[in-house]
């Protein structure tokens, strides 16, 4: 379809996976994304493709680790408690290179925590999540057409370098109604599945593991999941800038926060501040060079985060102590206002002696 049509984030990234030709899904229902399970219920039958409602999270997982193993396009989506839950399963994918594409919608925690919407599942999502040295792309859309743009975008980058991918939303953005057009995106040029479990018929037999016994053996694979990694870092960065031009306030944010924080931006340059945002797409690899050179040249820097705090020590690490960085952060499903934002904005401007 490629008119504009009025649907929630959880069922246009439900469309948008199944027209990216996502093979399979697998997934076990909780608040605040059950509308992506029931949606792939229906429609990945109607397609003749495979559903399956598993009894828990750790079945989910697993299950993409199966049919991914067979070269199908597999993910799964859940909640945060969920995506904890998942932990083990997305190592095991790491460490066989399987690619794989997980959908996170946060919610508060920690714990059972709430069904509100939150971020603080970043570190969880930026620094692998589970155990052993290996790391996942993660996108963090702020739009439901993003939201949908971002899935074909994900299976591609799966299956280009044979990771896990991602996609972290949030509550509000899951459930959110908004304008999206779905049609296809033209593909990347994807390496073959050699590697696959297809049948043995006419080729030698190919294994599919994550343990490595042989002295050596392991830590081959951890110098080419490395290089790998190196690689992604180059090439697979996604940020983008607004009103940076001659800004001398800084606002970094992601996902939903930097909807308010635009918002924010533009009431504050109405009265004369000069502040702009960055916007990071891909939260790993995070656009480190971009808020570096930022802070060359400008005075303050603010993140704002559905979180106590997380994503601000990835800024931090990007400015290496060369401008101030701080932090308007909200816990437990709460959500910062566009006053709010623009509040501390104003106080920044007082202390720092912004014109």
């Amino acid at each position: 379809m490629s008119e504009r049509v009025l649907m929630c984030g959880n069922e246009a990234l439900a469309e948008a996976a199944i027209i990216a030709g996502c093979d399979a899904y697998f997934g076990y229902p909780i608040t605040p994304q059950n509308e992506i399970t029931a949606y792939m219920s229906r429609r990945m039958p109607e397609e003749g493709r495979v559903f399956v409602q598993s009894e828990s999270e750790l079945a989910a997982i697993n299950m993409v680790f199966g049919a991914s193993a067979t070269g199908k396009r597999a993910m799964t989506s859940s909640s945060s408690p969920g995506i904890s839950l998942m932990q083990e399963g997305i190592s095991y994918l790491a460490g066989a290179e399987l690619p794989a594409v997980v959908v996170n919608v946060m919610r508060g925690g920690p714990g059972l925590g709430n069904i509100a919407p939150s971020q603080a599942d970043y570190f969880q999502a930026t620094r692998g999540g589970g155990h052993g040295d290996y790391r996942t792309i993660v996108l963090a859309p702020s739009s439901v057409q993003e939201l949908a743009d971002s899935m074909p975008l994900a299976f591609d980058l799966a299956d280009q370098y044979r990771v896990t991918v991602l996609v972290l939303a949030d509550g509000i953005l899951g459930q959110m109604m908004e304008p999206v057009v779905l049609e296809p995106k033209p593909r990347r040029e994807l390496p073959d599945k050699p590697w696959a479990l297809t049948g043995t018929e006419g080729r030698e037999q190919n294994i599919v593991r994550s343990l490595w016994l042989v002295d050596g053996m392991l830590e081959k694979l951890n110098d080419k999941l490395q290089a790998k990694y190196r690689q992604i870092e180059e090439n697979e960065i996604l940020c983008e800038q607004y009103r940076m031009e001659d800004a001398e306030i800084v606002i970094v944010a992601y996902g939903i926060a930097a909807r308010i924080a635009r918002a924010a931006v533009d009431k504050t340059r109405q009265e004369g501040i000069p502040v702009g945002l960055i916007r990071p797409i891909t939260l790993w690899p995070f656009p480190t060079a971009q808020v570096s050179a930022a802070a060359e040249s400008f005075r303050v820097f603010l993140t704002v985060e559905m979180s106590a705090g997380q994503m601000v020590e990835d800024v931090k690490l990007a400015v290496a102590g060369k401008s101030p960085v701080l932090l308007h952060g909200r816990t437990g499903g709460g959500v910062p206002t566009v006053d709010e934002v623009a509040g501390k904005i104003r106080q920044l401007t007082i202390h720092s002696g912004t014109a």
